[in-house]
């Protein structure tokens, strides 16, 4: 009995000095128990502890008094209803923050390693119509990448380049080039803008309009601003001619209702137009003797380093987009 008691004040001593050196005697307190420790410390309280673990309270007061077992000494202290660390519970609880902290660094590690690698990618387009297209791609490209983040940031449309430029951006798809030495600008694909209008439009039977032919008419676009609008921009701004409304109406499906209605005209992309094309009640309408066309770029910061999955991001994105809509 005396010769455990000698063995045991021996253990509390390189506690103290070596606590390192105890954590392999004891054969180590179990990482349950080092959670448990951080989450009361953080929580600032058992109850709180217990919501975080999931534990019931008789659960968590037993792993408690199982951790004080294995280590020999009490982790904490009651003082005015409070819990307050002890001095082997301070030591206990850093080398817990290391413990976990490292074990998450492992587990991302090791994820890497079985499923690729880990990180996200922010994404932006500047026209609304892009989104019909893009969550598809980005799904394929999750199921190749699935520790890999793609999030859209639809609050960045129309203003692409800008939050590229902020860093609130990782890639932005634009069709509308800005000179800029920061931005490197890759080649996407190439579509077709055309005026989707009701059969018994006046219009309906054209080969193609011009932009004189908009000004008694009513437009519905997307959303304003109205530069940031293709057919404004490519067409109507330069022969500076404005149709007789602009109206805007952020809901394609609604837009395309009052089309049907004879209750205005729209533009859209070709490809996008095609699913209602296939009501009669529907025509569409070249823009241009030679058609409306626009060219799309991935845009991204040229002296940026990215990680390695952010080119295979943009390889993919080229395959796919050229696969499916090029023209």
């Amino acid at each position: 009995m005396r010769e455990k008691r000698k063995e045991f004040i021996k253990i509390i001593k390189t506690f103290h000095e070596k606590p390192n050196k105890v954590f392999c005697y004891f054969a180590v307190m179990e990482i349950r128990h080092l959670r448990l420790i951080k989450a009361i410390v953080e929580e600032g309280s058992i109850t709180k502890a217990i919501d975080t673990l999931h534990l019931t309270q008789s659960a968590l007061s037993h792993q408690l008094k199982e951790a004080e077992n294995k280590l020999g000494t009490k982790i904490f202290l009651r003082q005015n209803k409070k819990l307050i660390l002890t001095k082997a519970g301070e030591k206990l609880y850093r080398t817990a923050n290391e413990i976990l902290a490292k074990l998450s660094d492992t587990e991302e590690e090791i994820k890497a390693l079985i499923f690729g690698e880990v990180g996200e990618i922010r994404i932006s387009t500047e026209c609304y119509s892009s989104y019909h297209w893009l969550p598809s791609v980005l799904k394929q490209f999750h199921q190749l990448f699935p520790n890999v983040e793609l999030k859209i940031v639809v609050e960045a449309t129309h203003y692409p380049l800008n939050k590229l430029l902020e860093n609130t951006l990782d890639v932005a798809i634009i069709s509308d080039v800005v000179k800029d030495d920061n931005i490197q600008y890759i080649a996407l694909f190439q579509d077709e803008v055309i005026m989707l209008v009701a059969e018994n439009h006046p219009w309906a039977d054209k080969k193609y309009v011009l932009a004189e032919d908009f000004e008694n008419e009513h437009l519905l676009i997307h959303s304003l601003p109205l530069e940031t609008v293709t057919v404004h921009q490519m067409l109507l701004g330069p022969a500076k001619v404005s149709p007789k409304k602009i109206t805007p109406l952020p809901l394609t499906e609604a837009s395309v209702e009052m089309v049907r209605a004879e209750m205005g005209i729209m533009s859209m992309a070709k490809w996008a137009a095609r699913p209602y094309l296939r009501d009669s009640s529907l025509k569409a309408v070249k823009i241009g003797r030679s058609g409306l066309k626009r060219k799309h770029y991935i845009a991204v910061l040229k002296d940026k380093i990215y990680p390695e999955y952010f080119h295979h991001f943009i390889e993919f994105l080229q395959t796919e987009i050229n696969l499916q809509w090029n023209t």
